[in-house]
């Protein structure tokens, strides 16, 4: 369940932009205190936007800092099934010398490749509209002071953030595996 001092990216760049604008105060007052209150806000702001893309993978599952999880669409986890199968059978046709079962893994790998692709913009598009419902749907349920819907929706929110960052990890993955 999410809380309200939850860390999110809107929150890091308030309390940023927040610490330079008070930087902006203390370069003008020359005020020790103010540029102290200025690096506050500042490394809180960072500390809040590394913690708001925090998010770890296990299998299917991506996981993220506030302990919500989401699981992977099947077909992410169909492709990258594909992938190793296909590598395996080219690895194998290669062993043996067999030109047809080498060219039938690349094909299988490639078509996991794209079905994978399908899978994480599928998740992404999910993510980022639970995340946008979550947001709506608690601002309002807060205003009409249903505190069940408000919490329901903070945890689509929450969901939703897991789900996007979940793809964003694998992506990274995935660009550091291309540039060895």
């Amino acid at each position: 369940m999410s809380s309200n001092d939850n860390t999110s990216s809107l929150k890091a760049a308030v309390d940023t932009a927040t610490g330079y604008v008070q930087s902006g105060i203390a370069a003008v007052t020359g005020s020790a205190g103010d540029k102290a209150k200025a690096d506050e806000h500042k490394n809180k702001g960072a500390t809040e936007s590394d913690l708001s893309h925090t998010a770890a993978k296990a299998g299917p599952f991506a996981i993220s800092s506030s302990g919500a999880a989401a699981k992977d669409s099947p077909e992410r986890t169909q492709g990258q099934w594909d992938q190793t199968i296909g590598s395996a059978k080219e690895a194998f046709g290669n062993l043996v010398g067999s030109e047809d079962l080498k060219q039938k893994g690349r094909e299988q790998n490639l078509q996991g490749q794209g079905q994978e692709a399908k899978g994480q913009l599928s998740d992404l598009g999910k993510g980022v509209s639970d995340r946008v419902q979550g947001t709506v749907g608690s601002a309002v349920a807060s205003l009409t002071g249903d505190r069940t819907e408000q919490a329901r929706y903070n945890e689509m929110h929450d969901e939703g953030k897991t789900r996007q960052r979940g793809v964003e990890l694998d992506l990274d993955k995935q660009a550091a595996a291309q540039q060895k």
